[in-house]
Formats: structure tokens, sequence, C-alpha cells
């Protein structure tokens, strides 16, 4: 991959309706969505019918970017009833889009239009949606992003799950936690430990699965406006469904206000232990939840606020730390001037570094003006670590928007635990103000810092 101003601009080959792209014949777009739109596509030889996800990125398209790089990662992996099956994968450079194959079938997000659901059919759903979280769970992903319109219900039976943009793999890097920006998650869906940066916990899950129950048995969300302070969910009881729903059977209120605990280790356990419970009421062990008919009182829900704003306050002090691997090497990249004679340096100095250890971690991370789109970044920052050879197999790419670089790379330095940061050192021709921001870097890091330096022509 070139690496200069004469390469392909991205999406130079746009996707609209009667385009053909790669070989897939574009028909209609079917929805428009913040982070993508989807369109219906056809191939020769292809007989299922498949839908073509084009991600929109912008000027501002940082957290799409991550999200589209995330679902190509992830996605194609998943195999099993419970996911849609993935059929190719556009070149980010050229023209990004992910191929599935098109699942016959309603959006739960539709079902929940119809209004509160009765709880032999909300226990039917729930069942199947925890079918669907069990197989991915065994496949070592968590979704982090369970909501009712990522949920596709098959005419046939059983539940799909769509749009893997926010989740975790247990083998794969996790991006988004790497670059610490985005709290990935639907607001009235995300869970109390991903608020507080955890994406490592399959019971996440379970909790939006909590708020998905309660939504198609209530009509309701739990937590109320999705736009008020999401913190509420570490504290805040929400009303149980039978104070909403009259004669509200007790079994199907307990399997409910568990999967909401705010402590995950109160929740259920696994997805497959819901799934039962769910099919097997007779079984469920009834406790003090079963009983609710209305919030905890005020004195109670008061203590529990000042509980857990001591706890949130703490856990944001000090967030969890990604999983441990030695060394942890964090080099910045400066692709806006890919052609300077420093980054040979630089890439030598990373070399050296990581031949100390068959054990790695490699972070290469370019910060751009917040007005830039990273798209173009990326391709350069792949062509700059593609001469590490199998190292840079190895590496995660991280192409943040920011106009105060130092401060992104002391986070992502923190946040990750990094061993070591390779940087190149300003030039002497250079701004007083490049020069200040890598005394910055230098004077915060909480790492060692390798500074590159080559001779002044």
């Amino acid at each position: 991959m070139a690496a200069d101003s004469t390469r392909e601009q991205p999406s130079s080959r746009p996707v609209q309706p009667g385009s053909e792209i790669d070989g897939f014949a574009v028909g209609a777009r079917i929805h428009a969505g913040g982070m993508g739109d989807l369109y219906r596509v056809t191939k020769p030889g292809e007989q299922r019918p498949l839908i073509m996800k084009v991600p929109r990125f912008g000027a501002h398209g940082g957290e799409s970017l991550v999200a589209f790089e995330t679902e190509t990662m992830i996605s194609p992996t998943l195999r099993g009833p419970h996911v849609a099956p993935v059929v190719a994968v556009g070149e980010l450079q050229r023209t990004p889009y992910l191929v599935f194959e098109l699942i016959d079938g309603q959006s739960l997000e539709e079902k929940l239009a119809l209004g509160p659901l009765p709880p032999s059919e909300v226990a039917a759903l729930g069942a199947a949606i925890a079918d669907a979280l069990h197989e991915i769970h065994e496949q070592q992903v968590i979704h982090l992003d369970l909501k009712p319109s990522n949920v596709i219900l098959r005419k046939g039976g059983g539940a799909v799950l769509i749009d893997f943009g926010y989740a975790h793999h247990e083998r794969f890097p996790d991006l988004l936690a790497e670059e610490t920006r985005f709290r990935a998650g639907s607001a009235p869906y995300v869970s109390p430990e991903q608020l507080l940066g955890t994406r490592t916990d399959r019971r996440s899950d379970l909790f939006a699965l909590g708020v998905v129950l309660y939504e198609l048995a209530v009509g309701a969300l739990p937590f109320g406006d999705p736009d008020s302070d999401l913190r509420n969910r570490f504290w805040l009881e929400p009303a149980p469904p039978s104070a909403r729903v009259p004669d509200f059977p007790r079994w199907l209120q307990e399997v409910i206000l568990r999967c909401l605990e705010p402590r995950a280790e109160r929740r259920y356990q696994s997805s497959a232990h819901v799934a039962f419970d769910l099919r097997h009421p007779e079984q469920v062990e009834l406790t003090a939840r079963s009983e609710k008919s209305s919030r905890t009182g005020v004195v109670t829900q008061l203590r529990r606020f000042l509980r857990a704003r001591a706890e949130f306050a703490a856990r944001l002090r000090t967030p969890p730390p990604l999983t441990s691997r030695t060394p942890v090497v964090l080099v910045a990249v400066d692709t806006a001037h890919i052609e300077d004679a420093r980054h040979r340096a630089i890439r030598s100095a990373v070399s050296q570094r990581l031949a100390h250890s068959q054990e790695f971690r490699l972070l290469c991370l370019s910060v751009i003006p917040s007005s830039e789109s990273p798209i173009e970044h990326l391709g350069r920052l792949r062509a700059w670590a593609e001469p590490l050879g199998p190292s840079a197999q190895r590496a995660t790419l991280h192409v943040p928007q920011s106009d105060t670089p130092a401060e992104v790379i002391v986070e992502i330095a923190r946040y990750n635990n990094v061993d070591v940061l390779v940087l190149g050192a300003p030039s002497g021709g250079e701004a007083a103000w490049s020069r200040s921001i890598a005394s910055a870097i230098t004077a915060k890091v909480p790492c060692s810092v390798h500074v590159v330096r080559v001779p002044e022509p």
C-alpha cells in the first residue's frame, strides 16, 4: 500500500443504487443510520439474498471508523444460526463495506413498536436472545451493544444478533478499549461496568438483555429517559414490572430484575442460565425481587446513591487495565509528514525494542486534527508499519482526532500500561509549539520514552 499523495482517495467508488462494487450490483437503500447505510445487493452466482453495510465516516468519523474496523475483524469469525454470515469485506482505502446474508425476519425493534407483549411472548423472545448471546459468548465474543434494533427474529424462530461494531473478542485487539475515547454501547442498555471502562465482562450483555426484557414487558425503559444521567443505574432501582403491569408473573419479574442488578456478581452468571429459567418458570428460584411492588424507600435509595457515587468516583480514578502483556510499546507516528526522514529511524528503534521479546504488544498511533478524516491517515499508518514485517501483523493502528495531541498520547499510554513510548525528536527547524508538544509528552507520560534523533541535514 503506497503512502504518498498520489494514492487512491478513500471511498473513491461511491456506493449508490445502480452502481457496481467488486461484482456486487447495488440495489435500493433500505436503511440510513448515523453510522452507515444498508443496501440490497446481488451478485452473479450468489443465490442468497444479500445486504451491504456501508459505514459513514465524514470529517468526524473516528468512532464509526473504529467500529467498522472492529466489525470487519470480528464478524467474519462468527458461526452458527444466531449471526448473519459474512459474504465479503471491502477494502477500507477503496470502498469500505461488509456484505452479509440478508436474514428473513423482523427486527425486534419493529416488534416492540406494537407495545408491551404478554409475559409468555416476553419469555419466549428473551430465551431466543439468550440463546444467541450464549452462542457468541462461546465463541469468545461479547456484543456490548445489545438492543432491539440489533436483534432480528427469524420467521422460523430464533434470534440473530447483528452489528458487532462495539463488540469485544477475547483473542483480538480491542481497538475501542485501547483508544479510551468511546464508552461503547447505547445509552438505555449500557451496563454499569461499561460506564467504568470495562469491556471484558460477558455479564454486561445480560444487563442489556434485562433492559430489553423490561422494555418488552412494560413498554418503557427501566431507567427512564436515556438522555438523563447514566450513572443512575448504579443506584436507582427500576420500578418492578408488577407496579406497571397488573398480575405480572412473579417468576418473570425475578428473572428481569436479576438481570438488571447493578453489580455483575448479583446477576445471572451465564446467558444459558437465563434461557433455561425463561423456559422453565417452575424452576426459577424466587427471592425478594419477585415480591417487589414498588421501588425501595427514599432513605434506602439515598444510601445506595451515596455509596454508588463514592464507588463510581473511585473507579474512574483507577480505570481497569487491559489484559497485561509485556512489553507494551507505543509508537507515535506523524502521518501528516509521512515523507520525513525520521520515520526510518523510528521504525528501526521500534524493531530493536521488539527484538528483545518474543511476546509483545505494539500500538501505532497518529493523532490528527479534529477537522481531518482519519481514513487517509489510517492508510498511511498501515503503510508505515508494513516494513516492520511480522511485527506489523501483531500491531494495532489508532488514528484518534484531537486538537490536543500530547494529552491523547499520554492518556493512551497510561490506559494501556505502556512500557515504552517511541517518538521522533522535533527538528531544529520546526515550530516552537511542536517542540513544546514533545516536551509535554515526555514530562507527563507514565513510562520510559525513547526519543529518536537523526542528524540535521
